[in-house]
């Protein structure tokens, strides 16, 4: 009988650790899903699962966030995007970009019929013209093109307008390094897309045909679009170097800019969080690699 009763209790403790709370979107809160890449680059280059890791920690102290991290490339399970407001791409892209693979285009174009955002982080706005880049310019408003864009690392003296949103608690002056892209390819339409951050690199890195048409020019290097179908997209160029999520400006301007992709209210001094060195140096990719 003891031996009964305590097999009943074994059953009864596996179904409460099986147990899985109902999701922010079903309670009315914001369904946020980060995808980050697999490893790809050598020490604090590309950190994708540490940063989407920083960046799940800070938004879960926002109230009606609900935020699911996938690590290490596009999410098996088959539910992930299930009630999404948002998905948010932190990876390699090109010709192996995650979105572009197997059936992944279509994934994510109901989505966007839902109206659901999309930001896509660094890399993650690279795909091939004719796989991914025309569906890219309706969902996030442009892409990074090879052959077109270039991906220099410099120190942008970030220029912006203060009054969108996704600025609330940034501060100017913000300089910082990063491999910045420009030249980005934009709709020839482009009224719906918004340029948010705004540098002028220097013309020795203009190594395109397309970018050194432009000595001097303005560049952006961060945009955003609202959709005809009511999603909102996101795209940033930045977000090669891994401590870059300590700066506090960096940190915010993304955390503020995946609430509004998920048409969220961002806070009046935009979305508060600290990491420490510690975090900041935790959950990083093994290295070796490339």
């Amino acid at each position: 009988m003891k031996r009964i009763f305590g097999m009943i209790a074994l059953i009864a403790a596996a179904a409460a650790l099986s147990f899985v709370a109902p999701t922010a979107s079903a309670n009315g809160g914001k369904k946020i899903v980060l995808v980050a890449g697999t490893p790809s680059h050598g020490p604090a280059e590309h950190e994708f699962n540490a940063g989407i890791t920083l960046l799940k920690k800070c938004l879960d102290k926002v109230q009606g966030v609900n935020a699911v991290e996938y690590h290490n490339g596009w999410p098996k399970d088959p539910d992930a995007f299930k009630d999404a407001d948002a998905v948010i791409l932190y990876m390699d892209g090109g010709s192996g970009h995650p979105a572009i693979q197997a059936d992944h285009l279509k994934i994510l174009g109901d989505l966007m019929n839902k109206g659901v955002g999309l930001a896509c982080l660094h890399y993650a706005v690279e795909v091939p013209k004719d796989k991914g880049g025309p569906e890219f310019l309706k969902w996030i408003g442009g892409y990074y093109e090879t052959g077109y864009s270039i991906n220099p690392t410099w120190n942008a003296d970030l220029k912006f307008d203060a009054s969108h949103p996704i600025f609330r608690g940034v501060t100017s002056p913000w300089k910082i390094g990063d491999e910045w892209y420009y030249t980005i390819r934009f709709p020839e339409d482009a009224k719906d897309v918004k340029p948010l951050l705004r540098g002028t690199p220097p013309d020795v890195t203009r190594k395109t045909p397309a970018s050194a048409a432009n000595p001097g020019r303005e560049e952006t290097l961060s945009w955003c679009i609202e959709r005809a179908d009511g999603g909102r997209g996101f795209g940033f160029t930045g977000g090669h170097f891994h401590k870059n999520w300590g700066d506090e400006n960096f940190r915010r301007y993304i955390l503020n800019a995946i609430l509004w992709t998920a048409k969220m209210e961002v806070p009046a001094t935009g979305v508060q969080s600290t990491v420490t060195p510690e975090e900041l140096a935790a959950n990083m990719d093994p290295k070796g690699k490339k």
